[in-house]
C-alpha cells in the first residue's frame, strides 16, 4: 500500500481515537457481552448479539485506523519553506467569485477531511485545484452543485 499524507494533528486525532477504543470502548464492549452471556440461551439474546455486532464494528475500526498510522506519511507543513504555492497541509483563504465572500480551508488527506470543518481532501476537484496555486491565482472547478470559481487570497503554513 502507497504512503498516505497525514497532518500531524491528523496523526493525533487518529492516535487519540484508537487510545479510547482501546482504553474505554473494548472493556465496555467486553463487559456488555459479559452481562449478556449471564443471560441465557445466547440463540435468542438480543443483547448478546447487538454487543458482539458493536465488538465487530469497534475492532474493524481500529484495525483501519492502524492501517493508516501504519501507512502514513506526516507532513508538518510548519516545517517546510514558504514559498506561497499551496500545498498539502496549507491553510487557503480564498474569494468566492460569484458569492463575494470569503472561506478558509485547509488541504489534508481522506482520513481528515471534513468539509464541515473546512478541511478539504487533496484529491478532491477543490483540492486539485489549489495544489500549486499561489495568491492572486484564480481557479475553477466542477462540484455536484455546479461551478465553482475563486480567487486565491492568502496561502499560510501555519
Amino acid at each position: 500500500m502507497d504512503k498516505e499524507p497525514i497532518t500531524v494533528s491528523g496523526l493525533k486525532k487518529l492516535q487519540k481515537e484508537l487510545e479510547e477504543i482501546k482504553t474505554i470502548k473494548r472493556p465496555k464492549i467486553i463487559a456488555a457481552i459479559a452481562e449478556a452471556r449471564g443471560h441465557g440461551d445466547l440463540k435468542e439474546n438480543a443483547e448478546y448479539h447487538a454487543a458482539k455486532e458493536q465488538q465487530a464494528q469497534t475492532e474493524s475500526r481500529a484495525m483501519q485506523i492502524n492501517s493508516v498510522i501504519a501507512n502514513a506519511n506526516v507532513i508538518d507543513v510548519k516545517e517546510i519553506e514558504n514559498t506561497g504555492k499551496i500545498i498539502f497541509g496549507t491553510t487557503v483563504t480564498v474569494k468566492d467569485l460569484d458569492k463575494g465572500n470569503l472561506n478558509s480551508f485547509r488541504i489534508v488527506g481522506k482520513d481528515e477531511a471534513d468539509v464541515n470543518k473546512n478541511l478539504i481532501y487533496f484529491k478532491s476537484p477543490m483540492g486539485k485545484s489549489l495544489i500549486g496555486k499561489k495568491n492572486k491565482d484564480l481557479i475553477n472547478f466542477v462540484t455536484p452543485s455546479g461551478e465553482k470559481n475563486y480567487e486565491i487570497i492568502k496561502v499560510e503554513y501555519i
